[in-house]
């Protein structure tokens, strides 16, 4: 049996790199609600959720935050091109109990989207396992062997028939990576504007990822108290 440094022909793998430049970002964060424990901000599309290792990506919500408000931290995050609703802390002890309430599952999380094609099932639940693929990083991908399990329900609010295209409730009891967007091609209707999943024409068909996070539903930190907050859709 050999150990990974005992072989001289050992192949080493290679470890993927991002190249990924973010374009500047000129819309502003909204502060949607704040008291001395938390803030409830408005993410624009086209913003990373933190700061990337490439100093061209040092622009952020986090990068931005600190600076009028230097303790705080992020408890969860949203893809670059996914705009709305973000969570974040104010101090070490509010970060604790809010990071076992998305461990428990107990934050409630909805998201807008405008898929490609009409839906036949008003609504549905997918079940299907994510996991990484190497090969074509950043992408995700199904995989029932490796993945790790992720479920969404979706709701058709709307079919558009003007663009050939479905408005749809998304809640998602799981939070992998890309998750919604994976979930959404293997439903066969990928989301609009997507750079990393479905086709051409769907990637061309609008400006920006249509994904919008537009509640977010947890327990107050200190009150206890349930709070719904909602942050309304652009699209």
């Amino acid at each position: 049996m050999s150990t990974p440094d005992s072989t001289s022909d050992s192949i080493p793998v290679s470890t993927p790199v991002d190249t990924f430049v973010a374009p500047v970002c000129h819309e502003k964060i909204e502060i949607l609600y704040q008291d001395e424990h938390i803030l409830l901000i408005n993410k624009p599309s086209g913003l990373l959720s933190l700061s990337g290792k490439n100093p061209l990506n040092k622009d952020s919500v986090h990068f931005r935050l600190v600076q009028d408000f230097p303790t705080a931290t992020l408890l969860h995050r949203l893809d670059f091109g996914t705009s709305g609703i973000m969570l974040l802390a104010l101090n070490k002890k509010v970060n604790a109990i809010l990071t076992k309430q998305f461990q428990d599952r107990t934050v409630v999380k909805t998201y807008i989207s405008i898929l490609s094609g009409h839906i036949v099932d008003d609504q549905g639940t997918i079940d299907a396992p994510i996991a990484k693929d190497p090969p074509n990083f950043p992408l995700m991908k199904i995989c029932h062997e490796s993945g790790k399990p992720a479920v969404s329900h979706f709701e058709v609010l709307q079919r558009l028939q003007h663009s050939n295209a479905s408005r749809v409730l998304f809640k998602p009891h799981t939070g992998r990576t890309h998750q919604l967007r994976v979930h959404s091609q293997e439903l066969g209707h990928p989301i609009l504007g997507c750079d990393l999943y479905g086709t051409e024409q769907t990637r061309a068909a609008s400006g920006c990822l249509l994904l919008h996070a537009l509640t977010l539903a947890f327990d107050h930190p200190v009150t206890g108290k349930r709070m719904v907050a909602e942050c309304a859709c652009p699209f």
